[in-house]
């Protein structure tokens, strides 16, 4: 099914045709605290639901709710009414951005370039950050992720490490299959905005700092040994993959929103 189609009977469903858009998916600084109280069946159904279907749209083709979408999808077996709430109010977005497109530019010799960020101990109740990372080509996104690292990070150096460390997966993945289809890539670019982590991977040296993380993290390391990836420094303010960690402001949302390859139409917020 058209995702724009699909996104407007999601709307209907919700019932609100009507309803006015918001400019961001989520209030800015928003946390979804855990709720407390019993479950509420009723609501969870409805909030499952409505959460369900924009997790099959943030998958298809709308990275720029990715981090809303899955922060809040951590709370479906339990979700409370302000939860629900702010449900509804990614849909409120997604009603100002309904004819936005992902456009690729063939002609730009833009090549393959990957993005990563994190956000250090993001949740305050188990203290784990939050990794998110992108796969940038012909100038559009083909590839997103925004999720809870499975460990605690004790710098943000090393939540950036590890968030390093889950993007060449994904970057392994495409060059496998991209030379399956006869194109002989160089090492891809993956971008970070934390010296420190970069440091770390370029130069696998055990060190009483990095001795306690986890083996499968310092994958990296291999990586970038083997010439498949290179690393480069992008200043924190300027790192479009900060849209997938955390919930920006509008000027900083739309900036980077942009930058991913996504155009509206003139007169969209």
């Amino acid at each position: 099914m058209d995702q724009c189609v699909y996104l407007q009977k999601v709307i209907e469903c919700c019932g609100m045709l009507n309803a006015k858009s918001a400019s961001t998916p989520l209030p800015a600084g928003y946390y979804a605290a855990k709720n407390t109280e019993p479950v509420d069946a009723e609501l969870r159904s409805c909030f499952q639901m409505v959460i369900g279907s924009l997790l099959y749209l943030m998958l298809g083709t709308r990275p720029d709710i990715a981090f809303s979408v899955t922060h809040l999808s951590c709370h479906a077996t339990n979700p409370s009414q302000d939860h629900l709430n702010k449900v509804l109010y990614i849909c409120h977005y997604l009603i100002g951005t309904s004819t936005y497109s992902l456009v690729y530019n063939g002609g730009s010799g833009a090549g393959l370039i990957a993005c990563t960020d994190s956000d250090w101990g993001s949740d305050p109740t188990s203290r784990l950050s939050q990794t998110g990372f992108y796969l940038k080509l012909a100038d559009g996104l083909i590839s997103w992720t925004s999720h809870v690292q499975k460990t605690i990070a004790y710098s943000s150096t090393e939540a950036e490490y590890m968030a390093l460390s889950d993007c060449p997966r994904q970057v392994t993945w495409i060059q496998s299959l991209l030379s399956e289809l006869g194109y002989k890539l160089k090492a891809i670019l993956i971008c970070s905005d934390n010296q420190g982590s970069i440091f770390m991977a370029s130069n696998p040296v055990t060190e009483p700092r990095s001795k306690h993380i986890d083996i499968h993290y310092h994958r990296i390391c291999k990586s970038v040994a083997k010439g498949n990836v290179e690393l480069f420094f992008i200043d924190g303010a300027e790192n479009p993959a900060n849209l997938l960690t955390k919930n920006l402001p509008h000027k900083k949302f739309t900036k980077f929103r942009a930058q991913l390859g996504l155009q509206f139409p003139s007169g969209s917020i």
